[in-house]
């Protein structure tokens, strides 16, 4: 019947107006392969009856390989002028069809790319391509094979391919590699922007010039070379959690420009060098030989051998000619009777069969979009799963020294999205740039806490894995424990005891007419945290630095216990080193300034940012954000008060009212804490007894000044003047502190 597709094709073409071209790496077959299949043979059942007739009228135009040959490899038809074996293809035209993958794979010839569709009509294959990823300061002049040389009658299609830069922090230029007396010429070049709202515009399909650009590519492109121009990381306009980097591919323009639900998926595994989690397709043009038409009819091998056929002189970069199926016919114009037309005689019942089948086909094409996507969605998401899981729980074990702990901590993703009502707004704690928390209730009535991340970069993904790490090791009261964690997304979620009466900076910084935490508990605070710290730095089997010590990561039970959290950003250190070399993390106005300028790491960077805690304390004050009318930070100008015995001036009033001495002797810990130079400030060990000294009587030692005056070689008169003396001399001023690490942010 004249102008009626086969069921295959039709069905296939509305399938694809509902699906996507995502594949994750390893998975043989595809997530959106397997599941077409699956949905393939549900209609088939229902529908086959009634199509009958009209699959026998085109059994014909289904001959598409010659007489005893494959005619397809898993999922790919295999049409002649390709074959897989001897006698079955022409010159050039050999394909491997690969059966150790389940279902089999095809590659033109035995070792080249993979061959994901193959079109008689058009003259083209599609092959999965590559992407090449380039890390900030490598090589800058790099060549970039597409596919070998090797691989004739092929060329990279100019009219179906573009060229593709993803990245952050760099200008490229592309330019052909082949050598020639005219020289190479610049095909593609660019410098995309990446600013702070990056991902919302790659979530609505944006992409020239932000966080990627495209360009045309050159007729005949087999390799060509990449020169890049690293800019400094500082003086990227870029947003702190993107990394300076660049992945290059030349990809099929109709995939690339598809702004479908995943193309930020695309970006975001491109832009982080993970792209082997995508099939990337480029289209290969391909002729037969050579010829020009009119000397290759003249030949015993001409191509065009099916009636109903015309020979057409190839227009792109590969010369030779193409055969096509005259108008009013389809098929494979290089097998003979390839190319099927209209039949004219078929009688009146054969007619009304037809048309009633293709009636209950067109309708069950309307419900087969809803189907299809209720399935796709389904088995993709358990795809998803299950790749993540792989991925994270490879991670989780190579950093956990007992194997065994990764298997006792893992929750599934359904048990933590029914303790949370499928993550509920109504059960969110709290959250910031990092992730959102939520309450959980599991199946046991346990209510837990649930971290999330609302940001997809493998620097968080490194992170969330660091904290499992950390805290699967440590047992402290003081330490926020982690009961464990769901692998199943891109980004861990972790699982914490549950800690109702929020942070130390909510309690401590409340509106001026409500009344603070007393200062017998801030007191008890302060110790039970540097018990936790002694703890982490001394105790634990490897020396453990928080590296983010500040009141928002202090959590208060229902007794106002302190509970240390958010272990992301902490570094292990061997017993037998005193500390490790690592780039910058941490909070302005807490960090410390030596880790700061040296990036040197050690337990003692945790003692500076713990008497910045002491100095928030005591004042009620916010060192990211508090600036002196001489326009000074916090701590110098607490510091600066400390010597000059005018420490009343920047107390809280509420603690300078139940206090009596005991702040005054707090106040002098907490300088020795923040001496610059990090051998010169205690241990938290010895803080730790200072404080519970302080814990044990109302007033500890009215001689407190003496007592600390003879710590690491400074002298101390009135509170710890060598402490002032310290800050008047250092090499970097408080103001110029505060300007480099304006940009340290978490």
């Amino acid at each position: 019947m004249a102008g009626v597709l086969p069921f295959n094709i039709l069905l296939a073409t509305v399938l694809r107006t509902h699906s996507t071209v995502y594949q994750l790496p390893h998975a043989a077959p595809s997530a959106i392969s397997e599941e077409h299949s699956h949905l393939l043979g549900a209609m088939r059942s229902l529908v086959v009856p009634l199509l009958l007739v009209q699959l026998a009228t085109a059994a014909a135009a289904a001959n598409i390989a010659l007489a005893g040959c494959e005619s397809k490899c898993g999922h790919v038809d295999v049409p002649y002028p390709f074959g897989t074996s001897y006698g079955c293809h022409r010159t050039g035209f050999k394909v491997t069809c690969d059966r150790a993958y389940q279902p089999p794979r095809l590659f033109l010839q035995s070792d080249g790319p993979e061959v994901l569709a193959i079109s008689v009509r058009n003259s083209t294959v599609r092959v999965r391509a590559t992407a090449w990823p380039f890390a900030a300061g490598n090589a800058s002049d790099v060549r970039v094979r597409v596919f070998p040389a090797k691989l004739r009658p092929y060329v990279l299609s100019a009219a179906r391919n573009s060229f593709v830069l993803v990245g952050c922090g760099f200008q490229a230029a592309a330019r052909t590699a082949a050598p020639s007396r005219q020289g190479t010429a610049t095909f593609g070049s660019c410098a995309p922007s990446c600013p702070a709202d990056l991902q919302q515009k790659l979530r609505r399909g944006v992409c020239h010039g932000v966080g990627c650009c495209e360009s045309p590519i050159p007729t005949g492109l087999r390799s060509f070379r990449i020169r890049f121009s690293w800019q400094e990381q500082n003086a990227t306009a870029r947003p702190p959690w993107v990394t300076p980097g660049a992945s290059v591919l030349t990809v099929e323009q109709e995939w690339w420009r598809d702004r479908d639900n995943v193309f930020a998926v695309k970006m975001s595994l491109l832009s982080s060098g993970n792209a082997a989690g995508l099939v990337i397709p480029a289209v290969l043009d391909w002729t037969l030989n050579k010829s020009s038409c009119a000397a290759a009819a003249k030949r015993s091998d001409f191509g065009c051998v099916s009636k109903n056929s015309e020979c057409i002189n190839s227009t792109s970069s590969a010369y030779g000619y193409v055969c096509r199926c005259n108008d009013g016919y389809d098929g494979n114009p290089y097998v003979s009777d390839g190319c099927q037309g209209p039949r004219r005689h078929v009688g009146s019942g054969v007619v009304f069969a037809m048309g009633f089948g293709i009636g209950m086909f067109l309708l069950l094409l309307v419900l087969a979009p809803i189907f299809a996507t209720k399935r796709l969605k389904i088995r993709r998401a358990r795809k998803m799963r299950e790749y993540f899981f792989k991925q994270n729980h490879g991670l989780l074990l190579r950093q956990l020294v007992d194997k065994d702990i990764a298997e006792k901590m893992i929750f599934s993703l359904e048990e933590l999205e029914k303790a949370t009502n499928m993550f509920d707004e109504a059960r969110i704690l709290g959250g910031g740039g990092h992730g959102t928390v939520y309450k959980g209730i599991l199946s046991n009535q346990h209510v837990v806490a649930i971290k999330k991340s609302i940001v997809v970069i493998q620097k968080e993904i490194d992170e969330f894995i660091n904290e499992v790490a950390i805290l699967s090791q440590i047992n402290h009261r003081n330490v926020v424990k982690l009961f464990g964690c769901c692998l199943e997304t891109e980004v861990p979620l972790l699982v914490y005891e549950f800690i109702p009466n929020g942070t130390l900076y909510a309690h401590l910084h409340v509106e001026s007419c409500h009344k603070s935490l007393p200062w017998k508990d801030r007191l008890r605070i302060a110790f039970e945290v540097a018990c936790a710290l002694a703890y982490l730095h001394s105790a634990a089997s490897t020396s453990v630095v928080h590296r983010d010590v500040k009141t928002s990561n202090i959590l208060l039970d229902d007794r106002l216990t302190a509970k240390v959290s958010d272990f992301g950003a902490s570094r292990g250190i061997e017993i037998d080193q005193s500390g490790v070399t690592t780039g910058v993390q941490g909070t302005h106005g807490y960090m410390d300034p030596e880790y700061y300028h040296t990036r040197r790491l050690t337990d003692k960077s945790d003692v500076y940012s713990y008497g910045v805690m002491l100095v928030e304390l005591l004042t009620r004050k916010k060192p990211s954000m508090y600036l002196s009318s001489e326009g000074v930070s916090l701590v110098a100008h607490f510091v600066t008060l400390l010597n000059q015995d005018k420490l009343s001036e920047i107390l809280d009033e509420q603690i300078t009212e139940e206090g009596e001495d005991e702040p005054k002797q707090v106040a002098a810990i907490a300088a020795m804490c923040l001496r610059m130079k990090g051998e010169d400030r205690p241990m938290m060990r010895y803080v730790e007894m200072r404080l519970q000294g302080l814990q044990g009587s109302d007033i500890y030692i009215s001689g407190m000044e003496e007592q600390l005056g003879d710590l690491n070689g400074q002298t101390c008169q009135g509170g710890d003047a060598g402490v002032g003396d310290n800050y008047r001399s250092r090499q970097y001023s408080m103001e110029e502190e505060i300007m480099l690490s304006a940009s340290l942010q978490r």
